[in-house]
Order: structure tokens, then C-alpha cells, then sequence
């Protein structure tokens, strides 16, 4: 059981690797299909319940470019599985390489408190948090494209854009007032 690296392989020419990481598999293998489906560059999709990965494969693995932690805010076991995987990334992961994508932030049965928790853990990270919308097909492809977005940044395929100064502009804040109770 050893940390994922985001620097101890070569990159492909003109390829792209993600990993989604999501416990309960909902949104994305639809998600993985989307980003596949991409023309002007190579997208390797990678998906796993949780890090860390198994050894078996790890000659054969390519460099992941982005692990992106899709959170399903319906479910406690999602938000507690994708804290535990923190654990088994590399610290420079850490520096543009890493995002969290919430589903289900809109549901009737979200607690404010797990999607605070979340934004809190984005925060503390320095990693953008997205927000995805997984009941529809379009929903899907929206996120796809945000992600495919970092993804080509934290790659290496953008010109003079690294992953770092990305996720300085993307990544999540907290207002002032989050701490506060809420009247709701």
C-alpha cells in the first residue's frame, strides 16, 4: 500500500489520465463515458471505489494527471471513503492535481452540515470543489467538460498554464460567515 505519485512515471504525448474515485460507482461510469468521448486529445479514464490502488498493476499504470473525488452529499459513507483515500496521495497531488466533485447538493435530504464539511475539506486542501448535476445526461456533460478543462491544464497540454496556477484560481473559499448557525 503505497502513495500515488503524481511525478514517477513519463507523461504520454498528447494523453490525458483521470482517475475517478467515487465509493458508490453512481455518476461515474456516465461521467467516464462523457470524457472518453473527447476528440482533440487522448482521455484515459481510471476508476476506482477508493485508494489506495492495488500493487498488482502498478507497472503497467500510467501517470495520473488528475484524481478527481466525486462525493455523493446523500451518502456519509461517500464524504468518509473520499477522506480516508486522502491519505494515500502523494503531497504534490496536492499542487493543482487533485478536485472534489459534489452530486446531489440540491436533494431534500442533504444535511447544510456534510456540505459544509466538504467545502471545509476543499478549502484546507487548496483544491477546486465542483458541483455536478448526476439525474441528467446533460448534467453529465457539463461536469465533463469542466473537468476536461483542468484536466488538459494539469496534464500539461495548455501552454504556459500550470496545474498550481489553476487550482489558485479555481480553488474553493469559504465565507466568513460559514461557522455562523443557520436559521433555516
Amino acid at each position: 500500500m503505497s502513495l500515488l505519485k503524481p511525478f514517477n512515471k513519463l507523461p504520454d504525448l498528447n494523453t490525458a489520465n483521470i482517475l475517478l474515485v467515487e465509493n458508490e460507482e453512481q455518476f461515474q461510469q456516465s461521467l467516464a463515458n462523457t470524457l472518453v468521448e473527447e476528440m482533440a486529445v487522448t482521455v484515459k479514464v481510471r476508476l476506482a471505489k477508493s485508494l489506495p490502488l492495488p500493487m498488482e498493476n502498478d507497472e503497467s499504470r500510467p501517470r495520473i494527471d488528475l484524481v478527481v473525488f466525486i462525493i455523493n452529499l446523500t451518502s456519509d459513507k461517500s464524504f468518509e471513503s473520499a477522506k480516508a483515500s486522502l491519505k494515500y496521495l502523494d503531497p504534490g497531488y496536492f499542487l493543482g492535481k487533485v478536485c472534489f466533485m459534489v452530486t446531489n447538493a440540491r436533494h431534500a435530504s442533504v444535511c447544510t452540515g456534510r456540505l459544509d464539511a466538504v467545502r471545509k475539506l476543499a478549502v484546507s486542501l487548496h483544491c477546486p470543489l465542483l458541483f455536478a448535476e448526476d439525474q441528467t445526461p446533460e448534467g453529465a456533460t457539463s461536469s465533463a467538460r469542466r473537468l476536461l478543462t483542468i484536466l488538459k491544464v494539469a496534464s500539461g497540454l495548455v501552454p504556459n498554464t500550470t496545474a498550481l496556477y489553476l487550482s489558485n484560481l479555481t480553488r474553493c473559499t469559504i465565507p466568513l460567515d460559514i461557522d455562523q448557525p443557520s436559521f433555516d
